[in-house]
């Protein structure tokens, strides 16, 4: 468990994995800030956060625009004075075969996913550097080191995704700040629940655990990488897919 005086910044923070994540550390005290660009979205879940005792900032935020990224990472140190923990988790999909994907549905995966990763990562490295101390956990996917038909454009992102957790981990080690990738499977979300049923039943199908994983099989992963147990591991992909990679 990471210390409760803490503050962790969840981006995309509103539904489905991001809550998951973000009730998960509530849980355990600590502070959190939910950046979302669905505004309403993103104060409905921060009042849940307050419910369970902490306190906790909502901020409309697209991390695909530096603006927005400055401006969320200036509110969070405003209220709470640092950012010790950061999980992005922001990330769209515009599912299309290669031949044909046009160049705004390419652009807009790779600047939410991997864009926005590296804006929030690069304005919380800064003042965590201050504080010598920090944790950055990037919500990367399988997709990103199997490849998946039909999502060139999610799989290059979250490979991107990847890199960068290594990149990253290396510059900023020396100062305390560790940075982890988490790669989830097929997850039972707002997004895969809109599948049909065959498309679910095939992904399972593949899986050796033989069920989809949930919101809150991620959120225990990255409470993980966050916490004390976890101090000595950076750079690091945990994949957390029921075996669907291995």
């Amino acid at each position: 468990m990471a210390d409760p005086n803490r503050t962790a910044v969840v981006t995309g923070g509103a539904r489905g994995i991001g809550k998951a994540i973000a009730r998960k550390l509530a849980a355990d005290g600590i502070q959190i800030v939910i950046s979302d660009v669905m505004a309403g979205a993103a104060e409905a879940a921060a009042k849940e956060m307050e419910a369970l005792g902490v306190r906790a900032l909502a901020v409309a935020a697209d991390v695909s625009r530096i603006g927005d990224v400055e401006t969320l990472i200036r509110q969070t140190v405003r209220e709470f004075g640092a950012v010790d923990f950061l999980v992005n988790n922001a990330g769209v999909t515009r599912d299309n075969l290669s031949l044909r994907m046009s160049e705004a549905e390419w652009d807009l995966v790779l600047g939410v996913n991997l864009k926005g990763t590296f804006l929030c990562s690069q304005a919380v490295a800064r003042e965590m550097i201050k504080k010598r101390f920090g944790r950055i956990v990037n919500i990367a996917s399988v997709s990103g080191i199997m490849g998946t038909a039909g999502q060139a454009n999610y799989a290059s992102s979250k490979a991107g995704v990847i890199a960068l957790t290594k990149s990253m981990a290396r510059e900023l080690g020396s100062r305390n700040i560790t940075v982890n990738a988490v790669a989830p499977g097929f997850i039972l979300t707002e997004m895969t629940d809109k599948l049909p049923d065959s498309v679910k039943e095939a992904y399972v199908a593949q899986i050796p655990l033989k069920r989809a994983g949930t919101p809150e099989d991620v959120a225990e992963a990255v409470r993980f990488l966050i916490s004390p147990a976890a101090q000595y591991i950076t750079g690091t992909v945990l994949n957390v897919s029921g075996g669907l990679l291995i």
